[in-house]
């Protein structure tokens, strides 16, 4: 898929282009990301969303090189700041991890070493990719406590991960990837497990970040009302492909693609009281056994004959692109009367 073109947005910090990473399974061959492009520029959020299972994830550790066997990645450039990291050396890839290009995982505990103090793991971060002293690092591990919330930090510092709350955790592992205010973060679903107020905290500080620092942003999520208030550029995937991609308002204020629509429809609080929630039917198709032609058609409420054929890109007036034989045009959301 190639990239819609964005004006001002400047050379990207980061550019994909037709990434594959399968996974060869005894059942068979698992095309977890199959041929996906985008980019994300300096001080840009990239919103990547989609239902669990849909390649997200697998998008961002790919991205890292983290991806484990029987996984690899088959084809494709991931390009940071020019530099293609599929090709890189491990150990250039090591220097830039934690340094120029930082991931926040769901679960903190794959951050945390459960046996280290909060001082020692932030401190060792710090002093891995900066020459400043012991003190010094401690004060940036104290500053960057205090930017995600966390009281008494001196008191937290030397504290073991085990003392923590989940969701303090969370705030932690966060505060570890915005030390050394890297070039790229990837955030896979970091909020989650953290209440409204500290939710909104962190993506305030998230944006503040990126604005003075002109750090990119990839935020992995299936919460669409955290990207609407995040998100300056949003990629949908679905079945290891990016069925639609483009600014998020256009997006999400006109969906081209009937699965947008979908998730978009599914949303809590767009139903009349005693109404029932609207919800896409069927499940996700297993990537192992993809149907022929658009994987989503058997969910799809606008299918027909056309559908049995795989959907090329195509691009629609305002610039975006969208994967369907027939893009929704002025037809209601999916989820609400005509």
């Amino acid at each position: 898929m190639s990239v819609p073109t964005t004006g001002e947005r400047g050379e990207p910090t980061l550019s994909v282009r037709n990434l594959k990473t399968h996974f060869f399974t005894k059942e068979g061959v698992v095309k977890a990301v199959d041929g996906i492009s985008f980019d994300v520029a300096p001080g840009e959020v990239l919103g990547l969303v989609g239902e669990s299972g849909s390649g997200k994830s697998i998008t961002g550790f790919s991205i890292l090189g983290l991806v484990d066997q029987p996984g690899r990645i088959v084809d494709g450039e991931i390009l940071f700041q020019g530099r293609d990291l599929v090709h890189l050396p491990e150990e250039e890839q090591r220097k830039l991890r934690g340094s120029k290009i930082a991931m926040i995982f769901q679960d903190p505990m794959m951050t945390l070493n459960p046996v280290l103090r909060v001082d020692t793991q932030m401190t060792e971060a710090v002093l891995a990719h900066r020459d400043v002293s012991k003190e010094q690092a401690l004060d940036i591990a104290r500053e960057a406590l205090v930017r995600v919330g966390i009281a008494a930090p001196d008191e937290r510092l030397a504290s073991y991960p085990h003392q923590f709350s989940g969701g303090m955790r969370q705030r932690v592992a966060i505060a570890i990837a915005f030390l050394n205010e890297p070039d790229l973060i990837i955030a896979d679903e970091p909020t989650t497990a953290l209440d409204v107020t500290i939710q909104g905290q962190i993506l305030y500080e998230a944006q503040n970040l990126c604005r003075d620092t002109g750090t990119a942003l990839i935020w992995i999520t299936h919460d669409l009302a955290v990207v609407a208030g995040l998100a300056d550029q949003i990629s949908v995937m679905y079945a290891g492909k990016i069925v639609e991609q483009g600014s998020v308002d256009r997006v999400l204020d006109q969906p081209a693609h009937p699965y947008t629509s979908g998730l978009i429809g599914s949303v809590p609080g767009r139903n009349q009281r005693g109404e029932r929630l609207f919800q896409i039917p069927g499940m996700t198709p297993s990537l192992l056994n993809l149907p022929d032609g658009c994987a989503f058609r058997s969910r799809c409420p606008h299918a027909d004959i056309a559908c049995e054929e795989e959907p090329s890109e195509q691009r629609t007036d305002d610039g975006r692109l969208v994967r369907c034989v027939r893009p929704l045009a002025g037809r209601p959301r999916d989820g609400e009367a005509a």
